[in-house]
């Protein structure tokens, strides 16, 4: 018997067939953008190994809320034209067992096995706060910019790990500085009902960040790093790309404000949270760009809380390097699904 898992993205998404046990026996990635539903995606992955038996039971992590509809759950993709049904999933492939989960809920579950001493193939953690101890038992704050930004949370009852989706990332976005006041009013005129943290703290913010900026120190444009934006199918890529080089002063300031930010937002979760059991970082961003994430900004950013700076820098920070993280949580998920049928 085989069961599938997947992690469905606003840019990319991975599907794997695994044995009940979880090993992996196929897995491809998809751009999610080329398919018109998830349902297509699946289709096409299944006819591609027709040799392996049907799985019977499927979940999946996808990028948007998950609701309860009855006896099913539904989802709509909040970065993607995309509308799923864990009952229509059912009904199409013959799956006796589907769980939708929140992407976020799936990355949680794969840094809570991380938390209690599971390792996975492939997966690295970098510590940005070396001399900081986790609290066992504690709360943990996982978040992660990417395609958007996600955050969930981990309790504990025991050692049986509690995972609290969220949808923190579209919370209000607060000025620090005159800086980002003045950015403030620049979003505020392309989003005058509101402008939440994901507007900045993902892919598309960075491009947000440098036209912002842009505006602020024209002077500061090359014409051939906007000639290359220009052609990019991933500006935010390209802008990254010359911040890490330090080719580019235009490019530099937009991740320096980009690290402060996501700084100032991963501190927000840990003190809401009280997250003394460490806060992880697995969005891409952050792993693909890890030097500018260890060079002390983003840590100084994370505790400038005021009276409550000592309290978050007693707290771990970990990036997660591992692509596959949310495949991992939902494998581990779809394998405790029961068998019916």
């Amino acid at each position: 018997m085989t069961i599938l898992a997947g992690d469905l993205g606003g840019t990319k998404t991975l599907l794997a067939l695994c044995d009940d046990s979880g090993t992996v026996l196929h897995k491809q990635r998809f751009a999610s953008m080329g398919y018109p539903d998830l349902e297509s995606m699946i289709a096409e992955f299944l006819a591609s190994h027709s040799s392996l038996p049907m799985p019977r039971r499927a979940a999946i992590g996808v990028a948007g809320p998950v609701v309860e509809v009855g006896t099913h759950q539904e989802s709509d993709i909040t970065n993607l034209h995309y509308r799923l049904s864990g009952q229509r999933l059912a009904e199409r492939f013959g799956f006796s067992a589907v769980r939708l989960l929140n992407d976020f809920y799936a990355v949680a579950v794969a840094i809570a096995q991380v938390a209690q001493g599971h390792s996975f193939a492939g997966l690295v953690l970098h510590s940005l706060q070396p001399g900081a101890v986790a609290v066992q038992g504690a709360p943990i704050a996982v978040l992660g910019a990417g395609t958007g930004l996600g955050e969930a949370l981990i309790a504990f009852h025991g050692e049986v790990p509690i995972i609290l989706p969220t949808e923190g990332g579209h919370t209000d976005f607060a000025p620090h500085d005159e800086t980002e006041l003045s950015l403030w009013r620049f979003l505020a005129r392309r989003f005058p009902d509101h402008i939440s943290q994901e507007r900045l703290v993902c892919g598309s913010g960075i491009v947000t960040l440098y036209e912002f900026f842009k505006e602020e120190f024209p002077d500061l444009e090359s014409p051939q790093v906007a000639a290359e934006i220009a052609r990019s199918a991933d500006a935010a890529q390209v802008i990254s790309h010359h911040a890490l080089l330090q080719t580019d002063r235009l490019c530099e300031r937009v991740l320096e404000r980009f690290v402060m930010l996501y700084g100032a937002e991963a501190g927000n979760l840990a003190l809401k949270s009280l997250a003394r059991g460490g806060v992880y970082l697995a969005g891409g961003i952050a792993a693909k760009n890890l030097s500018l994430f260890t060079d002390g900004r983003f840590v100084s950013h994370f505790a400038r809380k005021g009276r409550f700076s000592a309290l978050l820098q007693s707290i771990p920070i970990h990036v997660v390097q591992c692509e596959e993280i949310g495949l991992l949580g939902a494998i581990s998920t779809c394998v405790r699904l029961p068998v019916e049928g």
